[in-house]
């Protein structure tokens, strides 16, 4: 074999390289030397699990793609990631304080996901942030830890508070955050009616605000929280009451996903300057919560790109535990118990959505005559001999030339002056020359700027079997980039570009944005399809509000879900299976009476056979058909 030859061959290095495995996947995710997708959350490389192998078994057991993975072991791993981190930063600091974190459930509030954080953060003591009354009635059904913390955010009316105090008088350490002045008056209205004395915190607004998607939510302006002003009109007002003692955390929240730890630290210096004021006004605390945004990297380009984060997790923990040991230090203050109410960081390794290829739509050359028929227009006749001359010399000018030409034979075929026939054939000569000019690109020393994205137009179309808006909205809602990539026959080159839509009949639905180490890829490189053989892609890290926030768009509802444990030995079992929405089911969610659908459908099926239209026999047959429907899963089923 020649050198050259060597050089070239595709191997899973370069698959590495070109889907950055190793960069976003935190070592649990790999390529073995077959091709196929590895996960292995344990430190022995004997212990991982192609994701290959975990398809055919979910679909060995009746379940049809999408699935959505859930990995146990992942999520297990994470919590002990974050609280080893701040332990270990707390011990070479020698902070004196300690650290709880709390999982902050409108993250992902799944019952199983909710369940497992329970069980495995109670060797830490790892609470939960809620912001509602279900959310609270979730957790303390779920949470057994006693020593755990339990911090109320959100909207409180007197269900809430009840439920919290009941809560506290049960031995929970449940904190009542403020986010209006109004709420402190119910909170100690409602614990003198109950006999329970309540734990309160403070919500500030910090001046400090981060950048990335959510930036808003910090800051002078920020629609939650207090100011100062009204921070100091409660103390007065616990003062007056003789309920000063209540009042025991401080809490802001700077925003989801901040990616550049200079934000993260002022905020906290910040922060913490308030906290030792409210210590000199008397107020026992002993709790500072820094709230979320500990960030994941998305795209493992490790920068402070809005997907990414230019820290890795022990940078932020000795960065928060240094910020608040240098104020407290500086007013001789005791060290308060930190809180951190990392969701993203926690769940979003933990998920894993694969789905099949159902069909592609590709550019391919067309065949070209030699010569045109003279009867044909003067301008595709003209189009014609730009495509003959393309050439290294005038890539731009033939470019040019066929856009202009291209219009005009538009602007004739709208006026009849040109048949349909005629214009497929401009069509085909255009699009060859658009490739011609995009295979020539790289021979140039500089590309003209109108033509650096030439190739993005000749992409492919992978038309893939799943919902966007119910599987991964944020990619839809907000741009948010995910790592995507097929889990299989990653030994092998992949030959096509593509972008990715899925099976609604919406424009939106489209994936056209993939990560990249330097910038953001319009396409994503795939393999060729291959007959009768099934083609799977995994969207990697959606475990973070993507289950959540999905809606019902076109009537795609929930996908399957399988949830896997590994043994760390190369072998696993399925620990927990739950079926996605069948049709009567979501049609159930927005209002149709599925009794009232099936007696209707039939009345109609009967005006058929009255009218001559079907015979009895076919109205069996279609009667069947609706019912197989309705039970039917929502998405594409063999």
């Amino acid at each position: 074999m020649k050198r050259k030859e060597i050089l070239n061959r595709w191997d899973i290095k370069k698959s590495e390289e070109l889907y950055g495995v190793n960069n976003w996947g935190r070592d649990y995710f790999t390529i073995s030397e077959t091709g196929e997708l590895i996960i292995n959350p344990f430190t022995e490389e004997k212990g991982g699990v192609s994701l290959i192998d975990i398809i055919q078994g979910v679909e060995d057991r009746g379940f049809d793609m999408p699935v959505l993975l859930r990995f146990e072991n992942i999520l297990d791993e994470q919590i002990s990631y974050l609280n080893n981190a701040f332990n270990n930063a707390i011990e070479s600091l020698e902070y004196k304080g300690s650290y709880r974190g709390v999982y902050p459930i409108k993250v992902n509030q799944q019952q199983q996901v909710v369940h497992e954080i329970a069980k495995f953060g109670q060797r830490y003591h790892h609470g939960f942030e809620v912001g509602s009354k279900a959310e609270l009635i979730a957790v303390m059904t779920e949470m057994k830890d006693k020593e755990a913390n339990i911090i109320c955010n959100g909207y409180k009316d007197s269900e809430f508070i009840d439920l919290g105090l009941y809560a506290i008088k049960m031995g929970y350490n449940l904190f009542f955050v403020i986010e209006m002045p109004g709420e402190v008056e119910l909170i100690l209205d409602r614990g003198k009616l109950l006999g329970v004395q309540p734990n309160i915190g403070v919500r500030i607004k910090l001046s400090t605000k981060a950048g990335g998607h959510w930036t808003e939510s910090g800051g002078d302006r920020s629609i939650f929280g207090l100011n100062m002003s009204q921070v100091i009109e409660i103390l007065d007002y616990l003062k007056e009451k003789g309920m000063l003692s209540c009042l025991k955390l401080m809490h802001y929240h700077l925003g989801s996903q901040i990616p550049n730890i200079r934000d993260i630290r002022v905020a906290v210096l910040e922060a913490a300057r308030v906290y030792a004021e409210l210590v000199k006004e008397g107020a026992p605390m002993g709790y500072l919560d820094l709230g979320g945004g500990l960030a994941v990297d998305y795209d493992g380009s490790n920068t402070n790109f809005t997907s990414s984060r230019n820290y890795n997790v022990d940078e932020y923990c000795i960065d928060v535990i240094e910020a608040v040991m240098s104020v407290m230090d500086n007013d001789d203050i005791d060290h308060p118990i930190i809180i951190t109410e990392s969701g993203r960081a926690i769940v979003a390794y933990y998920s894993v959505l694969v789905f099949n290829v159902l069909d592609v739509t590709k550019f391919e050359q067309y065949d070209i005559p030699e010569e045109l028929p003279e009867e044909t227009p003067e301008n595709i006749k003209n189009l014609f001999e730009v495509y003959k001359n393309v050439s290294v010399k005038n890539l731009q000018e033939s470019y040019n030339d066929a856009l202009y030409y291209r219009d005009l034979i538009k602007d004739m075929f709208n006026h009849s002056n040109i048949s349909l026939r005629e214009r497929a054939l401009s069509e085909k000569i255009y699009w060859d020359l658009i490739y011609r000019v995009s295979g020539e690109l790289h021979k140039l020393k500089f590309i003209p700027p109108e033509l650096i994205d030439l190739d993005d137009a000749l992409a492919d179309i992978y038309y893939c079997n799943f919902s966007l808006f119910q599987s991964i909205p944020d990619s839809w809602a907000i741009d948010q980039l995910f790592p995507i990539v097929p889990i299989h026959r990653l030994n092998e080159e992949p030959t096509r570009n593509a972008v990715i839509a899925d099976i609604t009949c919406d424009c939106d639905g489209e994936i056209n944005k993939f990560i990249d180490l330097h910038d953001v890829k319009k396409t994503l490189p795939l393999h060729e399809l291959r007959t009768s053989e099934d083609y799977y892609i995994g969207t990697f890290l959606v475990g973070a509000y993507q289950e959540t926030l999905g809606d019902l768009h076109n009537l795609f509802g929930d996908t399957n879900v399988v949830s896997i444990r590994l043994d760390g030995k190369g072998s696993y079992e399925f620990i927990n299976e739950i079926q996605g929405d069948t049709v009567e089911d979501v049609l159930s969610y927005v209002e149709y009476n599925t009794k009232d659908l099936r007696a209707s459908f039939r009345e109609n099926a009967e005006t058929a056979v009255k009218a001559g239209l079907i015979t009895a026999k076919e109205r069996k047959s279609i009667m069947e058909s609706f019912e197989a429907g309705l039970r039917g899963y929502t998405y594409y089923e063999r």
